[in-house]
């Protein structure tokens, strides 16, 4: 019998020269890639001691085989859209259509998010319709909801500081109750992997 909660992790694959695109014009596409495994490998060790919360892995390109070691999700599939709010939408609208109660999705660039983040976020959802936790870059790390709004991923200017921005005017136009979660730092430049890891 599948949960209530759904979790829904949004992966780029692991390939040289098509993850962290910013940090590789300064640090090298080699060392990028290091560093994105790094942060794959934390994501994972997060959400393997989630418990009652069902995982779905929605890789950018391709499934990949055997890169979760001693983790496995309950469900793996290819992003489907032109744009990341479509990729986003059509993931949310499949776990909806699933019966799921609470959607939470993640993505695997934030070295300081937490289990106890995650649970926080769908403990927000028993009394909020949305939950949204800032990135400081001005986008979010984790949005979740409890039933599906399409709105939230149109017109939205991906990949810019605007995007949190933007949301939360969508929530409040709409009259959708929201929760704000802690903020976070995602690593896309060196001054992040810096701010984070300053040795």
């Amino acid at each position: 019998m599948k949960n209530e909660n759904a979790l829904i992790v949004f992966q780029k694959n692991a390939v040289l020269g098509k993850v962290k695109s910013r940090l590789a014009a300064t640090i090298g596409e080699k060392k990028a890639l290091e560093i994105y495994r790094s942060l794959l490998l934390h994501t994972y060790r997060q959400i393997e001691k989630l418990e009652d919360v069902d995982i779905s892995i929605f890789y950018s390109d391709f499934i990949e085989e055997n890169s979760f070691g001693q983790f496995k999700p309950d469900f793996e599939k290819v992003q489907i859209g032109v744009d990341l709010g479509e990729r986003m939408s059509n993931a949310f609208f499949s776990l909806f259509q699933k019966c799921y109660k609470k959607v939470i999705i993640i993505g695997t660039d934030c070295p300081e998010i937490r289990t106890a983040d995650i649970k926080d976020a769908f403990q927000a959802l028993k009394k909020k319709d949305v939950c949204i936790g800032p990135a400081l870059d001005g986008g979010y790390y984790l949005l979740g909801m409890c039933q599906f709004y399409g709105a939230l991923f149109e017109n939205i200017p991906w990949s810019s500081s605007e995007v949190w921005k933007r949301t939360l005017e969508i929530l409040n136009h709409g009259q959708i109750s929201y929760d704000l979660m802690k903020t976070l730092r995602d690593i896309d430049t060196e001054e992040d992997m810096i701010a984070i890891f300053p040795e």
